[in-house]
């Protein structure tokens, strides 16, 4: 959400000592103050009350204060929240009529309750809480505009008055084990429950309720990453470089002067995979974004970052020339610019790769028939393989793994895929898919 949130005004004060809120989300920064939902008494900071990721810890504020009393509060768990790669299933249950003090305010993460904490301060019996109340809330940021959510967030249910365990919201697959989302829940919504972000962006209230909510400030952006098919993003933990990331972790501009690697979350190893990039910015007179397909083996980690040793990556660099395990050779294509947009087709297993530009293929090659592909390398035929993007000094390039957008941008014209897995600007290749764990279980 980065910029984004939601805000609401109930008519009245509801239920202040029960209620379930589900969400599922997906971080992209980590750090900081992060909103989750709050309630604030005006926004005008006179008691408040809500739940937040503070350092990468879920919190709950002022759950425990008496109504606009000033006083602050935390109920803080121990769990550290930083995969920027697949989605958390978070579950807040409150119930002070609970005998067991702990009983009364209760945290899920993928199902599983939290009872470690780093700060454990539980409401009285029958207390009435800082939440749920006739003043303004708040859904990925605290007050107008401030402490946003970074990340994504779906299917977000709240039942007023009534306690919900996450079996409710989801279960465990019987043959992986993994956390599922359930996306027809059936629980009891009380005056203020709700339904929103759905299958999709709609901040209309899918539940018979009508509790609609507004977009404070802000876009929002549909995206086809959802808890049960996670699409590849740009690793801000795994990079080399000055980057800033924005859009879910799929724009990055580098803002450094030194040249930048930067690694997408989930590696091919088998298969076939389609992506494509919009070079937002290409300054010529600096390295621009080149696309690259390298195994892991050709950048060696260290603590401070990733070193090259070339051996092993392919691609194309923005001058228009051919990449050849991390050398520069001839000009074959026409150097970029600004909006081009550059297609990647790999097969893991041949280790063959197509690259493209705005809809045509190099060497007249195709994917689909295996003909003519960009290079061959038996260094990268069933090899971790993962995409990198170099350049630096404000170049700037957007991906669309097949989340249907360049940054904040839909694609114009969606193309075909067969696979039903993404949407491209292009047709995709038969017989290749996105990089997201549905690609990887096809």
């Amino acid at each position: 959400m980065a910029n984004t949130f939601l805000t609401k005004t109930f008519a009245s004060d509801s239920n202040r000592k029960i209620w379930t809120w589900s969400a599922w989300i997906k971080r992209s920064g980590l750090g900081g103050t992060q909103t989750l939902m709050t309630q604030v008494d005006g926004w005008n900071g006179n008691g408040n009350a809500g739940f937040y990721i503070i350092g990468d810890q879920l919190t709950s504020y002022n759950f425990t204060a008496s109504l606009n009393s000033g006083t602050s509060s935390y109920n803080r768990p121990s769990m550290f929240l930083r995969d920027v790669n697949g989605w958390y299933h978070i579950v807040v249950r409150l119930d002070t009529t609970q005998s067991t003090a702990s009983d009364r305010c209760r945290w899920y993460v993928n199902g599983e309750q939290l009872t470690d904490f780093a700060y454990a301060n539980y409401p009285s019996l029958n207390q009435d809480c800082n939440f749920n109340g006739g003043d303004p809330h708040g859904i990925g940021s605290h007050t107008a505009g401030a402490n946003y959510f970074d990340g994504t967030m779906s299917y977000i249910n709240f039942s007023d008055g009534y306690s919900y365990a996450p079996t409710v919201f989801g279960s465990t697959d019987s043959t992986t084990g993994e956390w599922t989302i359930n996306t027809n829940p059936t629980f009891t919504l009380g005056t203020h429950g709700f339904t929103i972000l759905k299958n999709g962006n709609t901040i209309t209230d899918q539940s018979t309720n009508s509790n609609n909510w507004s977009l404070g400030g802000g876009t929002l952006t549909k995206t086809e990453d959802c808890p049960d098919n996670v699409f590849a993003t740009i690793n801000g933990l795994n990079s080399w470089g000055t980057a800033v990331l924005t859009n879910g972790n799929l724009t990055v501009e580098d803002t450094g002067t030194t040249a930048g690697r930067f690694f997408a979350t989930i590696h091919m190893n088998k298969g076939k995979w389609y992506m494509e990039f919009n070079v937002d910015t290409h300054l010529t007179s600096y390295t621009a974004p080149s696309f690259l397909l390298a195994g892991t083996g050709a950048f060696q980690q260290t603590q401070i970052g990733f070193s090259s040793s070339g051996d092993g990556s392919f691609g194309i660099s923005s001058n228009g020339r051919a990449i050849t395990d991390g050398a520069e050779g001839a000009i074959v294509i026409p150097a970029l610019v600004n909006n081009d947009k550059v297609q990647i087709a790999y097969d893991a297993d041949a280790g063959k790769a197509w690259f493209g530009i705005n809809g045509t293929y190099f060497n007249s090659g195709n994917p689909t028939t295996a003909a003519n592909p960009y290079f061959t390398s038996t260094k990268l035929q069933n090899n971790d393989v993962v995409f990198v993007s170099i350049g630096y000094d404000g170049n700037k390039m957007s991906a669309n793994f097949g989340n249907g957008y360049f940054g904040t941008t839909a694609v114009s014209s969606a193309g075909t895929n067969a696979s039903d897995n993404g949407i491209f600007e292009y047709d995709v290749p038969t017989g290749f898919t996105a990089i997201s764990t549905k690609g990887l279980n096809l």
